[in-house]
């Protein structure tokens, strides 16, 4: 768990990273090199969850390199299926990242949301609805590691 006091909002406990994949730590559907380490670094901390449309048809690479099983959604409504999954782990405990316009609901759920900008660009609708813009899933996974950089960022 992760607690981090934020003035204006209170004590937040964190126990969940909810990830979406392919654009956010994965380009063209594989993992992108720097993500690993920083990503398995919170494992102690956080309960990782990668949460996908597996796009490019190469979660399971991606699992083994983490050693994690995501959450594969449906097909169609996939916004609010990545809502739902964090609403049904207590949303009020959950960090999100993602950089689709299908990932904006789920960071507006969630506790802390997460923009993040990658290669694959970040969709309006998931910046507008989250708290925190981040250059990159590195940047925004170094947060935990110093988490007064988010009560800097998010005190009111």
């Amino acid at each position: 768990m992760i607690e981090i006091d934020i003035p204006g909002r209170g004590l937040i406990r964190l126990e969940h990273l909810v990830t979406d994949v392919n654009g956010t730590i994965a380009k063209d559907g594989c993992l992108l090199d720097e993500i690993a380490q920083p990503l398995m670094a919170l494992k102690d901390r956080l309960t990782i969850h990668l949460i996908t449309a597996d796009t490019h048809g190469r979660q399971d690479s991606i699992d083994a390199a983490l050693a994690l099983n995501s959450v594969r959604l449906a097909a169609g409504n996939q916004a609010e299926q990545k809502a739902a999954y964090v609403r049904s782990l207590g949303a009020e405990t959950v960090v999100a990242m993602g950089n689709g316009a299908n990932d904006a609901l789920m960071l507006k759920e969630a506790a802390i949301g997460i923009a993040v900008m990658g290669e694959e660009g970040l969709a309006v609708e998931a910046l507008m609805a989250a708290d925190v813009f981040s250059h990159s899933a590195r940047e925004a996974l170094a947060l935990f590691d110093f988490p007064t950089r988010l009560v800097a960022t998010l005190r009111r």
